[in-house]
């Protein structure tokens, strides 16, 4: 049966207001819907684009009420949201993308690792961690390894790197001895991910593979395409149609590899949502990730998702703003031609905090992340 499609000027909703809300509500503007945000930050990032903004917590029985009578479709920008929230407004008749299932599964470490497991994918070495008595054991197979919490890890945080038992025990009391995944560490030749979405009829599109550069846990660099090889790059996208399918999974997910030094590939984690890796698809290809939120929540076809140019994505964290809160020069960048800036809209800019991104769009990779490096210099 034909799925019938939402159509614009429909309303349609979002869970989280931060910068990946900001982005999907410029795309769903640019589009002709109209945009309502929940998200307890009055100042949220996509507050300022949104036609609405719900100044109430994610579970809020009126805000949840107030989305359900509103928008005909609700996506989220973030898997932390609660999922029991996201089961209530499907449960009212709103198409709810992706379901509340999906996300409660990449929510919690140890719930993503099993399916990966069971989906017939590769995951490196792990053990769960529930309390301390499950560290009583030889961890010589996961050793060295991260032992990281659960739930609410992310960009580095609860992440303990581990060599011993003794550095284990410590690291869980660090931890509040919350449930944790030990990981085994892998010897890794790169990190890439693979932005997919899928229709609710099965209709998908998978952007090139981002290579990306990490520092201290954080997305740096991302570089499309990726340098891999063709064959790395199809089993790539196989691996994540794959998992993205076996999880009936609606709407735009992230899924991070490493590729080992024997050109294994394996699956770090999954993130049920737009992705900073995925932010060169606002240049660089011909429908960007938000686009496709927008698309798959209403019934849509993807878009095209080719890369029309090499590109080269860096992050902008507040540490590169000043010591006196004064903003970082742009004038070099903007002056570049062939660079796009975006910055977030964020009030504070503080050590560690996403504050924006640029582009940088070149004949080739190379070239790209030359000058890309270059301009982070002037800033």
């Amino acid at each position: 049966m034909a799925i019938k499609p939402i159509l614009p000027p429909a309303m349609l909703g979002i869970l989280g207001g931060g910068q990946l809300g900001r982005m999907f509500a410029m795309a769903a503007k640019t589009m002709g819907y109209g945009v309502t945000v929940l998200d307890p930050d009055p100042s949220s990032p996509a507050a300022e684009i949104a036609d609405v903004h719900l100044c109430k917590p994610y579970t809020d029985p009126e805000a949840l009420a107030a989305l359900a009578q509103q928008c005909a479709a609700v996506t989220t920008e973030f898997e932390n949201v609660n999922a029991d929230s996201m089961r209530w407004l499907a449960s009212q008749g709103v198409k709810v993308s992706p379901s509340g299932d999906s996300v409660a599964i990449a929510q919690d470490r140890m719930k993503e690792k099993n399916f990966i497991r069971d989906a017939g994918l590769a995951t490196a070495p792990f053990l769960v961690i529930e309390n301390s008595g499950d560290l009583e054991q030889d961890l010589s197979p996961y050793l060295p390894g991260i032992l990281k919490t659960a739930r609410n890890g992310y960009d580095g945080k609860g992440q303990v790197r581990i060599k011993s038992l003794e550095e284990a025990r410590y690291a869980l009391s660090e931890l509040k001895h919350q449930p944790c995944v030990l990981e085994k560490m892998l010897p890794l030749k790169a990190e890439v991910s693979v932005i997919v979405a899928r229709s609710a009829a099965n209709e998908i599109a998978c952007f090139p593979p981002a290579e990306n550069i990490h520092t201290d846990g954080v997305l740096d660099i991302s570089i499309v395409p990726a340098r891999i090889s063709a064959e790395i790059t199809e089993r790539a996208r196989a691996m994540a149609i794959q998992l993205v399918e076996k999880l009936d999974y609606i709407g735009v997910i992230a899924v991070e590899f490493f590729v080992l030094e024997d050109d294994t590939l394996v699956i770090n984690e999954m993130a049920p949502r737009p992705h900073n890796s995925g932010h060169y698809t606002l240049d660089a290809t011909f429908s960007s990730q938000f686009e496709q939120q927008v698309r798959t929540m209403c019934g849509l076809y993807p878009g095209k998702p080719d890369l029309h140019t090499p590109v080269v994505m860096v992050n902008l964290l507040g540490d590169v703003w000043h010591d006196d809160g004064s903003d970082p020069h742009w004038e070099i960048m903007l002056t570049a031609p062939n660079t796009k800036l975006h910055l977030y809209g964020k009030k504070e800019a503080r050590a560690g905090r996403k504050m924006g991104h640029y582009n940088v769009l070149a004949s080739n990779v190379d070239s790209a992340l030359e000058q890309a490096l270059a301009l982070k210099e002037t800033l």
